[in-house]
């Protein structure tokens, strides 16, 4: 059986507001919220807890897919790596600086892009644009 999902992506207008939604769409049912982490976010799709509990299959229908692309597209990716690598940050820093310079050089993966390809390494998740 496929279970079909939906995602308002004008709603997503910046990371907060992605969070947002996957918690609304994703995490019906539960206590607790996923945190703002694209690992997170992997972990989450492998199923076990909220929507997912107990699916062999989904269709995540995402509306208005372009708003968010862009939403999370150059733009906001640089301030989140930026924001990664402000003095007394905990994370990687070289990954970050490596990162960004990607993105600068037009080559780099946006926090859209990342999401899509965390998407795709779970082969049960089909994204259907609409």
């Amino acid at each position: 059986m496929v279970k079909q999902l939906t995602i308002d992506g004008s709603s997503i207008n910046d990371i907060a507001s992605f969070y947002e939604q996957i918690n609304r769409v994703f995490m019906t049912g539960e206590s607790w919220k996923l945190g703002h982490s694209l690992d997170a976010f992997d972990d989450l799709l492998y199923g076990g807890y909220g929507a997912l509990q107990g699916v062999q299959s989904v269709e995540l229908l995402w509306y208005n897919m372009e708003h968010s692309r862009k939403a999370l597209g150059y733009q906001t990716t640089r301030i989140y790596y930026l924001d990664k690598l402000k003095t007394g940050s905990p994370y990687n820093r070289k990954l970050f600086e490596e990162k960004l310079a990607d993105l600068e050089a037009g080559t780099g993966e946006t926090y859209f892009d990342s999401i899509m390809a965390i998407i795709a390494d779970h082969p049960t998740i089909k994204v259907i644009n609409q």
